[in-house]
């Protein structure tokens, strides 16, 4: 077992071997889970091959735990991961990594906003040799605030970290068995998969999906998530908001230095002016706020350096149940 996870409890027995994974990470989604389940048991009957359902109750606090271990079907191996807690999206998927037995693993939303019908067509391209198969929402059904600053934040993060990534927000992908085992020995506590999967992978492709507004239920991510979810993409693969910062530093004291000057020579050429003053304290509290908001950014990475030192477990698992195991 690595510092990055523990388990609680009995491990699963091993089975016989599934050719694809599916990691469902699932927090308060009892509304959508009973179409979620025969949805994805019906692409699963169709594919031909062995498909266990990896879901990871992420703490919920509806009924999510029990409508999932109660599903039976013959479909797919259906595995249930649950955390003691909950521990946030990407933990979840990588409780779900630690778990996933495939060649291919898939990772999907458990509220059916990328449709499960979508799968088979990652698969082809998983069998077409690439190992990091991604994708990009086609006709995206989300408010445009939030489809405005995923544009932004993907310009920023293609800049900084050389990685062509078209939509990072885009959960629905499949990796192959290679590329899951390197991200589980990351020992990383806040990481974003997409982005990782990308440094590690050797071929990666994109392809369009389909994409649909939640029908059930409310999304998880609010202003407050979603901007921790940003700052885990943009601070944990590149150094550009400590470079952006320091552009702006350089530029402000420029700024400053040519005011200064404008200054001098004022009062030179028309003498003291005691108005100047209230300009002066505007300038001085603009540049103590670029100074704050530098100082709050460096922080933050020595936060997360902390964190990592500590070495806690990125994800604590209660327990885990096989429909197949039960079934034996």
């Amino acid at each position: 077992m690595s510092a990055a996870d523990a388990t609680l409890g009995t491990p699963m027995t091993p089975a016989e071997s599934p050719y694809v994974s599916v990691v469902i990470p699932v927090y308060n989604e009892e509304a959508n889970i009973p179409e979620l389940l025969g949805r994805l048991c019906s692409v699963a009957s169709k594919l031909g091959k062995p498909t266990e359902i990896i879901l990871v109750d992420d703490g919920s606090a509806d009924r999510s735990v029990e409508l999932l271990r109660a599903y039976t079907t013959d479909a797919a191996e259906i595995v249930v991961v649950e955390l003691t807690r909950n521990f946030g999206q990407h933990a979840a998927v990588m409780a779900g990594f630690s778990k996933a037995r495939g060649q291919v693993v898939v990772v999907l939303d458990a509220d059916l906003q990328n449709p499960p019908e979508e799968i088979p067509r990652l698969i082809e391209q998983f069998e077409a040799g690439y190992d990091v198969v991604g994708t990009i929402r086609r006709d995206r059904d989300d408010p445009f605030l939030r489809r405005f600053a995923s544009k932004i934040v993907n310009r920023l993060v293609q800049r900084g970290t050389g990685q062509q990534i078209s939509d990072y927000g885009c959960m629905l992908r499949a990796y192959s068995a290679d590329v899951v085992a390197a991200m589980v020995a990351c020992p990383e506590k806040r990481t974003f998969i997409p982005a990782l999967a990308m440094s590690l992978g050797r071929r990666a492709t994109e392809i369009e999906v389909e994409h649909a507004a939640r029908a059930q239920g409310e999304s998880k991510y609010n202003l407050w998530a979603l901007l921790k979810l940003n700052l885990d993409l943009m601070m944990g693969f590149t150094s550009i908001p400590l470079r952006m910062v320091s552009a702006l530093g350089v530029v402000m004291a420029l700024m400053g230095l040519g005011f200064s000057i404008y200054l001098l020579v004022r009062r030179f050429l028309h003498g003291a002016e005691v108005e100047g003053v209230f300009t002066l304290f505007g300038i001085l509290f603009l540049f103590i706020g670029v100074q704050t908001m530098a100082l709050g950014l460096v922080g933050e990475y020595l936060g997360r350096m902390y964190e990592e030192v500590r070495g806690r477990p990125r994800f604590l698992i209660r327990s885990v149940t096989s429909s197949r195991e039960a079934n034996r």
